[in-house]
């Protein structure tokens, strides 16, 4: 069973600026010769960890991590003007350019995921290979399991606990609501709406790892959080339905791997096996006891043993 590799410290950081009021947080750590590869945090709303670097050999890699508009150390944290999926396509260009980098291996989870797929549908020829886990194509269905009438029926109390948290309880009015409060002044509203929310989708992604915390402190960064996730979830992650999979004939020639855990809730397994019968040619693999986290020993695994052969791919090409 493969693991992280040991803590690494970034050999250069900056912030990129975007022509617009975002400043983009951008570090590189590994081999400065070594094969570039970019780690797309998920979300929308969360940023990179010291610990993201670990997936990948620092002695073969040349590993970008950023965090996303208004997210993680990027400035304005939880700004939503100019922040788009579009916006964030941009911003992987500009920094693919401005570090001098020719192609590189995109690899993302969740969010990141669906980040990876539509960055490489527009920039395919950037692009060496693909990692994907727990694959999220941000169609309507996908939202709707989240935050209408799906993993609400696994985990109804949860569920019952959010709705109750917003003004208006119908489900085809749950979002809406939800964006509603969070752009209130009403802060005891917000408080209660983001405890809500990050109390139901921690139980969805975590699952039987979850531990209440019914004591948590509710801060403004919490907040910001939360709305930017609903922004994205509102505006549909600003792409047509089912954009995704409708656009898979130029990934065909990408060296793709999808790895999925069979108990993931978050992204439940349809999703994996839509995107693989979209790309008959990647490697496909289903972790029978990993969830939606990357942090699970099998998924670690699966990630580590990824980059490991692309790796080796990579030298005898």
């Amino acid at each position: 069973m493969k693991t992280l590799y040991p803590e690494i410290q970034p050999y250069q950081t900056f912030f990129l600026e975007t022509g617009s009021q975002h400043s983009v947080y951008v570090e590189q750590s590994g081999n400065p010769d070594g094969i570039p590869v970019i780690f797309l945090h998920g979300g929308p709303c969360s940023g990179t960890k010291p610990d993201h670097r670990r997936f990948f050999n620092p002695d073969d890699y040349r590993i970008i991590l950023f965090d996303q508009r208004g997210c993680g150390q990027s400035l304005p944290f939880g700004e939503l003007e100019n922040n788009t999926t579009q916006d964030l396509c941009s911003d992987m260009e500009r920094i693919r350019r401005h570090i001098g980098i020719k192609k590189w291996l995109v690899f993302g989870g969740s969010w990141g995921g669906t980040l990876a797929l539509l960055y490489a549908q527009q920039h395919y020829a950037s692009v060496s290979g693909l990692i994907i886990r727990a694959v999220f194509l941000a169609r309507q269905q996908d939202l709707d399991w989240f935050a209408k009438d799906g993993a609400g029926r696994i985990y109804p109390e949860l569920w019952q606990q959010l709705v109750d948290s917003i003004p208006v309880h119908t489900q085809d009015e749950v979002l809406q609501s939800l964006c509603d409060v969070l752009s209130d002044e009403d802060d005891i509203a917000k408080k209660q709406v983001t405890k809500a929310w990050m109390a139901w989708s921690a139980q969805v992604a975590l699952g039987r790892a979850y531990q209440a915390n019914v004591d948590v402190e509710i801060t403004e960064t919490m907040i910001k959080q939360v709305r930017m996730e609903l922004h994205y979830a509102k505006h549909r992650y600003f792409i047509a339905e089912n954009q995704i999979l409708d656009n898979c004939s130029i990934l065909q020639a990408i060296p793709t791997r999808i790895i999925h855990g069979r108990q993931d809730l978050l992204c439940p397994m349809e999703a994996g096996m839509k995107l693989h019968q979209a790309l008959p040619n990647a490697d496909y693999i289903i972790l029978p006891n990993a969830g939606h986290i990357a942090q699970h020993e099998e998924m670690i695994d699966a990630l580590v043993t990824a980059t490991e052969l692309f790796a080796e791919q990579y030298a005898i090409q």
